[in-house]
């Protein structure tokens, strides 16, 4: 099962970091969210990520793992910083942080 979780999780970065690099406008209906609802988005992606990531079980600690998560977001926002056609946010980096801690509370529920 822990290879399924490693599969996926890998794949899920590459999926990310694609759509990451595309411009917003080329993703249908992403131009048009508040940005509530765009916060929303990056918490529930990386508490995905996050959630994936812990169940894997990778040979390091989980909050090593986590703060590798959280620095793949931060890549991602300083990409955005150099793209024409995207923008660095810091609120985009808090939200990511948001879906890293829920994915950990829910892990170590999980645990118990």
């Amino acid at each position: 099962m822990k290879i399924l979780y490693k599969v996926i999780f890998f794949l899920s970065l590459i999926l990310i970091m694609y759509f990451s690099i595309l411009p917003a406008s080329s993703i249908p209906n992403i131009a048009a969210l508040s940005f509530l609802t765009d916060k929303m988005i990056h918490a529930l992606i990386f508490l995905y990520l996050s959630f994936i990531g812990l169940n894997s079980y990778f040979n390091i600690s989980n909050l090593w793992l986590l703060v590798l998560i959280f620095s793949f977001g931060l890549v991602i926002e300083i990409i955005h910083f150099y793209h024409p056609y995207r923008f660095f946010e810091i609120p985009d980096l808090i939200a990511n942080l948001i879906g890293i801690l829920l994915a950990l509370a829910i892990f170590n529920k999980k645990s118990i």
